[in-house]
């Protein structure tokens, strides 16, 4: 569904844009979605709404993402999990970093919302499948007005990506390309 308008109190959430997950292979140019999400932030905070940067620096654990056989997986390097500079991060944003797909999943991000007074997310960043999919799907059963940037995400397989713009972000959010959401942001100042 299109985007029908910005709540008074809402807040961009920027999902895994860190130096490990943007080194993948996307089906669209990842510097577009940071640069995308870039603006957005900016734009966020200039209207006094909050940003949101999650990390993913770790994984579920048990069997359920490697299967009983498959190797350990490689060592990390030491800054895989360290935002992408490109974000411009600020001493205001809040930083939440997660161990699953999902942002909500075992870490503040909720209660640090509700602290705010937010009652709609602006999610960009990726997989759009899997970190961004995930934490849709969770702020909407949180009670939130969901909203996905459909220019500022990507995926690294085409269709996964497709089917969860196609299929699943319209029944549980709005959706807007990056210029529609700025001047919406622009429109109420």
């Amino acid at each position: 569904m299109a985007l029908t308008t910005l709540d008074q109190s809402p807040a961009l959430v920027v999902i895994d844009l860190q130096n490990g997950t943007t080194a993948y292979p996307t089906i669209h140019p990842v510097s577009e979605v940071i640069e995308r999400s870039r603006q957005l932030a900016r734009a966020f905070r200039a209207h006094g709404h909050p940003v949101v940067l999650v990390n993913v620096a770790g994984a579920a654990p048990g069997r359920t993402d490697a299967g009983r056989n498959a190797p350990a997986p490689a060592p990390r390097p030491a800054d895989w999990a360290d935002l992408v500079e490109d974000l411009d991060a600020q001493p205001d944003d809040l930083l939440i970093t997660k161990s699953r797909w999902g942002a909500f999943h075992d870490t503040s991000l909720d209660e640090q919302l509700q602290a705010r007074g937010v009652t709609q997310v602006v999610l960009t960043g990726l997989a759009t499948s899997m970190g961004v999919e995930s934490t849709a799907r969770s702020a909407h059963e949180h009670g939130y007005h969901v909203v996905i940037a459909t220019d500022a995400v990507t995926d690294v397989d085409a269709e996964a990506h497709e089917n969860s713009l196609r299929r699943i972000f319209p029944k549980l959010s709005e959706s807007a390309a990056t210029d529609e959401l700025l001047a919406a942001l622009d429109a109420r100042s």
